[in-house]
């Protein structure tokens, strides 16, 4: 499980302090994935960091009793001057996996073909998108992060393969997912909470959340 006990966060934005979260407390069990609405700006990033660890809150507790994955789209544990292959090799060994199996998956996955023994560095956006997402299917996590504002892959038969291996984990994965749209949470949870303000609102049901969601964003 991921529970947050009293969690405070905020920054100073120069003119005024952005509060992020103000002694917000949830727990998600795994097996009953999240999907949290938030309008833009409001801190989904910063969010789904606290989550992953990537960033600590400035007051409460953050526990984690599983292993939770790095935010989709991240980037921070890669090193650009290495290759694919390097990379893929390098943080097969962090998580005390297969170099072999995790190098042969990602290449597989991401279908980079040369590229995969090139620099990330010399990547486009897109190109290092999908390398990352291989690299996150090829670890096994309890629960995935998924951030709508992360970049995405727009070949079509990545997608098609990936996403097909992503559902697969699924059946027996938990995902928390943020976005200012209801409908992008539609495919992956039930459960659904709204972030507003720095309180989080937390519903049994997406479709509660989002009379909520629709609510405080026409007013």
């Amino acid at each position: 499980m991921l529970e947050f006990i009293d969690v405070s966060k905020s920054f100073w934005t120069g003119t005024q302090r952005k509060v992020i979260l103000d002694r917000a407390s949830f727990r998600v069990d795994l097996g009953y994935s999240l999907g949290i609405l938030a309008p833009n700006g409001t801190g989904k990033s910063t969010l789904i960091n606290m989550m992953a660890g990537l960033e600590q809150p400035d007051e409460g507790e953050i526990y984690r009793g599983c292993r939770i994955s790095f935010p989709l789209g991240f980037m921070g544990g890669v090193i650009s001057k290495l290759s694919a292959t390097e990379n893929s090799r390098y943080i097969a060994q962090l998580y005390g996996l297969d170099p072999d199996y995790v190098e042969a998956f990602c290449r597989w996955t991401c279908m980079l073909e040369e590229y995969f023994d090139r620099p990330i560095g010399t990547y486009s956006s897109g190109m290092k998108a999908r390398f990352n997402f291989a690299l996150l299917l090829a670890l096994d996590f309890d629960i995935y992060l998924i951030d709508e504002g992360m970049p995405a892959s727009t070949d079509a038969e990545f997608n098609r393969r990936a996403g097909g291996i992503l559902a697969e984990r699924l059946k027996k994965a938990t995902v928390i997912i943020v976005s200012h749209q209801a409908e992008t949470l539609e495919r992956f949870a039930r459960k659904a909470a709204v972030l507003r303000d720095g309180t989080l609102h937390s519903f049994d049901t997406l479709e509660e959340a989002k009379q909520l969601y629709d609510y405080q964003t026409q007013s």
